[in-house]
């Protein structure tokens, strides 16, 4: 090897550049000192040192058709350096190098579900962008059965550490030492975007990893990941299969998404299909329960109504304390809604059930007989909290390395997310600015948040995407600004999309500030909005 940098590390090892910082393992320290580096041909990369890795892969693709592993579509992409690498025991990952027009920066992009895939589609659009772009499977290949089977996780308490949060700050470490060797200088900005179980990671690094990201857009996150597959996707599944005649069809869950969307849709003074804050609604399903000669097919039945209820309130324990908080009115209808996550087309289909079912039997008790009708919450969500809390939770309201270091952190949520309760987002952030207000007024708590943390509510919009609200927005180009720039995100356009154009756009607001309409103008157009602090 040819290349002239050696990087000396506070933990006392000497490597070379920043691959030197994983040689230090998941603890390892920043780089104290980097001298001069020549950049190294794409080809020259497979001969990179790295911990604990190998580099399997390191070719040069063609600008074009590209067709990753796994995948049955092409992506377009750029020409650029492809790098493949296995950390052990198994955490693939993949460094995307672009061939001409580097901006400088390097992106990581976040995984959904159980993971076990690298994501190539998000890659291709951050090389689009010019980045230095990386991506890991997290250390286990999907399984055939699909992306919520976690039969991976049987009896291997590595590969579920490796899966909470080993994986990617890994692969963070090993993928900037793979850019700067390449282009012969560190990136000068590094930025993480994930949405769901991505949201998970990225909520892992800014509280457990501050130093790997300058930035940070994190979307409807799993964060609270063992009270979230405990609280929400077991609870669903107890609430509408446990009794048979509790399990609410699609055609019924969407009879009860028509019905709220009338309720409560024009509660923000404009009727447009979308519920501007849930919380608002006071719907009551039991207006929906059938009538001693209605048609069965047009209404619901007592146990389908106390299913609902059950759903929207959440598991308490015997104490009566909530556990989780249950989904909000407003999701339901249409795809992404019920019936592709709470329900599904028909029982024990539905991605609740088979999330909870695969997490229980093969993360928590390592049992593969386990039946989910056997759960108690005053016994078993304890021994889940012990046994996988302390590798996949990212809970810790304590940010303040990540402020004092200057990171930023941009988080948002769908109002009308049928996976993940955006109320549990919004707790998590107010905890944030009670912990960081340190016993200041609210106002001022959030005010000081809000220069390194925001959070926007995204009305409308389902589980990271879809939903009949406005869904589009370009969070990533916010947070470059407001880390290069130190231009905060005061709103952020949304846009809705049918049949490829745009149809109505409204602006993101912090929170707790919600978009209001002026009174004029088309309320399809972002400009005839406000953000303001709702009444």
């Amino acid at each position: 090897m040819t290349r002239q940098m050696m990087t000396m590390l506070s933990c006392g090892t000497t490597a070379v550049g920043l691959a030197a910082v994983a040689a230090c393992g998941a603890g390892g320290s920043s780089p104290a000192t980097v001298l001069a580096a020549e950049p190294m041909s794409c080809e020259a990369i497979a001969d990179l040192a790295l911990a604990e890795t190998t580099i399997t892969l390191a070719e040069s693709v063609p600008a074009g058709s590209f067709t990753p592993p796994g995948a049955t579509q092409p992506l377009q992409v750029p020409a650029f350096c492809r790098v493949a690498a296995t950390t052990d025991p198994a955490i693939r990952f993949e460094v995307w190098l672009p061939s001409e027009g580097w901006n400088g920066k390097f992106h990581t992009a976040g995984n959904g579900g159980m993971a076990g895939v690298i994501s190539y589609a998000a890659m291709a659009g951050a090389l689009e962008r010019g980045y230095a772009t990386a991506s890991t499977d997290t250390g286990h290949v999907r399984p055939a059965a699909g992306g919520f089977d976690a039969s991976w996780a049987l009896d291997r308490p590595d590969l579920i550490e490796d899966f909470g949060h080993r994986s990617l700050h890994m692969t963070v470490l090993n993928g900037k030492a793979i850019t700067e060797a390449r282009y012969g200088v560190a990136p000068a900005y590094a930025y993480y975007v994930g949405c769901s179980k991505g949201g998970q990671q990225g909520m892992m690094e800014a509280q457990r990893y501050p130093e790997d990201f300058d930035g940070l857009v994190i979307g409807d996150p799993a964060h609270a990941w063992t009270e979230f597959y405990a609280g929400a996707h077991l609870w669903y599944s107890l609430a509408t299969l446990d009794d048979p005649e509790s399990y609410i069809p699609p055609d019924k869950a969407s009879i009860l998404g028509t019905a709220v969307t009338a309720a409560c849709d024009a509660m923000d003074g404009i009727e447009d299909g979308v519920i501007d804050d849930p919380r608002k609604c006071r719907f009551d399903p039991e207006a929906l329960t059938c009538l001693v000669d209605q048609d069965r097919d047009t209404c619901l039945t007592a146990k389908q109504v106390q299913a609902v209820k059950d759903i929207w309130s959440g598991p308490r324990n015997a104490a009566g304390e909530l556990l989780y908080p249950g989904l909000v009115p407003g999701g339901e209808a249409g795809p992404g809604g019920w019936s592709s996550w709470v329900t599904g087309r028909e029982p024990f289909t539905g991605l609740h059930w088979l999330a909870a079912d695969g997490f229980m039997k093969n993360m928590v008790f390592d049992d593969p007989e386990w039946d989910f009708r056997t759960w108690d919450y005053d016994r078993d969500l304890p021994i889940a909290l012990a046994k996988t809390g302390p590798a996949i939770d990212a809970t810790d309201p304590d940010l303040r390395p990540l402020r004092d270091r200057g990171g930023k952190l941009l988080l948002y949520h769908g109002w009308s997310d049928a996976d993940i309760s955006p109320l549990g987002t919004i707790a998590y952030y107010d905890e944030v600015v009670a912990l960081l207000g340190g016993g200041k007024d609210r106002a001022t708590a959030l005010a000081e948040t809000q220069e390194f943390f925001r959070l926007f509510m995204v009305p409308g919009m389902g589980h990271c995407r879809g939903g009949p609200g406005p869904d589009r927005f370009d969070a990533l180009t916010a947070l470059e600004r407001w880390v290069e720039e130190d231009t905060a995100p005061d709103r952020i356009i949304a846009s809705k999309l049918e049949d490829g154009e745009v149809v109505r756009t409204r602006p993101l607001c912090p929170y707790p500030q919600v978009a209001r309409w002026n009174g004029t103008g088309s309320t399809d157009d972002a400009a005839n909005f406000a953000c303001v602090l709702p009444d």
